[in-house]
């Protein structure tokens, strides 16, 4: 099948490498010529384990083409899959103009039937919407089917996801245009959910909604477990081995981020209040997340004193998580914003990212962002940090604070290394053994 992919982002490009694989020629099309001219040249522009090899495969096999040329290959192919952006708009809600743009583009060069499936994460209707605008434009009714087919990959291994998914999710309204999209991914083997348009745009956002519940939950019951001097990991076990919750997404630390969570909920709760509701439970996540970084702060200030300036704070990490380059709504990022506005100086270290910050200085190795340092906080749980020397840590270091703000690092060998280690939830055993004496 010839397939146009409209955008070369995350979404875009991970998709459009693994339709190449399953045998499809992929036209990924942007109009930033800057984008697509270091992909003509061989060079990623985000960092995906596995990435580069695949789309190094599809170019080699000529299943997979670059090019900022959106209108000659949206004419060209029956099928098109929309995978732009829908950044957060001012109130919440998601920007849909990068959308509308490719819609606006595919009416514009509609020469033939073509299937327009929608891959960009959108809000409840716009499937619906999408089609009616193509009615509006003049378009014959049986000339264009849109889909929804939402895209579930979570950074750092969304090579994996794509080839081995928990469903594929097809949202249509003629069985002959679902089952066309769901042939697109012959060759998974997964189980695939046909729905309507508007179902599978809300599961969509459902899922991430719900996810990101999960984890403000875990960290708001985190902080009750300092109150108690009892162990999250241990709760968090104990908890995730019902069958009806799961042990994914229960891991404490300083709140969720990247691309999707934050966007979606903001979403999905400015969706809900343009029908008059509200979306209480999503609205307290939100709230825990934005406060999960002043929980850490407060560690740091409980230990030090007065953040100040003349004291130093090494930071290792910015991404969001670990094994990517995105930045978007990481809580590191907003740690080291609050830091340097007390005054501290800020050293920090991560292994593909270093933005240009106010206060905060980027160190070339992780080892050299600990110079003079009064304490550490690791905020990205890159295995590397997870692994460090911790004698070596602490001979580089001016203090003797360890702050894990994943609760990633091993305690025991933060502790016999001479540090003081403090995550969130977890009290020495000493106190746990207390707290159940009294």
């Amino acid at each position: 099948m010839d397939i146009c992919v409209v955008g070369a982002g995350y979404v875009g490009l991970t998709t459009s490498a693994v339709l190449a694989k399953l045998g499809h020629t992929v036209w990924c099309c942007d109009r930033d010529d800057i984008k697509i001219s270091s992909l003509l040249n061989g060079h990623i522009p985000i960092f995906e384990p596995g990435l580069e090899e695949l789309v190094q495969q599809g170019t080699k096999n000529n299943r997979l083409f670059f090019s900022s040329d959106v209108p000659l290959y949206v004419e060209k192919c029956p099928v098109i899959m929309v995978a732009v952006g829908t950044p957060s708009a001012p109130d919440g809600t998601a920007d849909l103009v990068y959308v509308k743009s490719v819609l606006l583009t595919v009416a514009n060069g509609m020469q033939e039937p073509k299937t327009v499936i929608i891959k960009s994460t959108v809000p409840p209707g716009t499937g619906d919407w999408a089609q009616d605008f193509f009615l509006r434009r003049g378009v014959p009714k049986e000339w264009v089917e849109v889909v929804s087919n939402p895209e579930f990959l979570r950074e750092g291994t969304a090579i994996h996801d794509s080839f081995h998914p928990d469903r594929i999710l097809v949202g249509a309204s003629s069985v002959q245009a679902g089952t066309l999209v769901a042939s697109l991914y012959d060759g998974i083997s997964a189980p695939v959910l046909h729905t309507g348009r508007t179902e599978a745009e809300m599961i969509k956002y459902g899922s991430n909604s719900f996810l990101a519940v999960k984890l403000s939950f875990i960290n708001e019951l985190a902080r009750l477990c300092e109150a108690f001097r009892a162990d999250i990991t241990e709760v968090a076990k104990g908890i995730g081995m019902d069958e009806r919750i799961g042990a994914r997404f229960l891991q404490a630390g300083i709140g969720y981020g990247g691309s999707c969570l934050p966007k979606d909920v903001s979403a999905l709760i400015a969706t809900a209040a343009g029908k008059g509701m509200g979306l209480k439970l999503l609205e307290a996540a939100a709230y825990v997340n934005e406060t999960q970084v002043q929980v850490y702060v407060t560690k740091l200030t409980r230990e030090l004193g007065a953040l100040k300036p003349g004291m130093t704070i090494a930071v290792w990490g910015a991404a969001f998580k670990e094994n990517t380059d995105d930045l978007r709504y990481s809580k590191a990022l907003v740690l080291m914003e609050e830091l340097a506005a007390k005054g501290c100086g800020v050293t920090a270290y991560d292994p593909l990212s270093s933005p240009d910050m106010d206060g905060v200085q980027w160190a070339a190795s992780q080892l050299e962002a600990l110079a003079g340092a009064d304490a550490l906080v690791v905020a990205t749980g890159w295995k590397q940090f997870v692994d460090a020397d911790w004698q070596v840590v602490k001979a580089a270091m001016k203090g003797k604070l360890v702050v894990d703000a994943r609760n990633v690092l091993d305690r025991a060998a933060v502790e016999e290394a001479g540090l003081h280690y403090i995550g969130l939830g977890r009290p020495r055993k000493r106190e746990t053994e207390m707290s159940a004496a009294d």
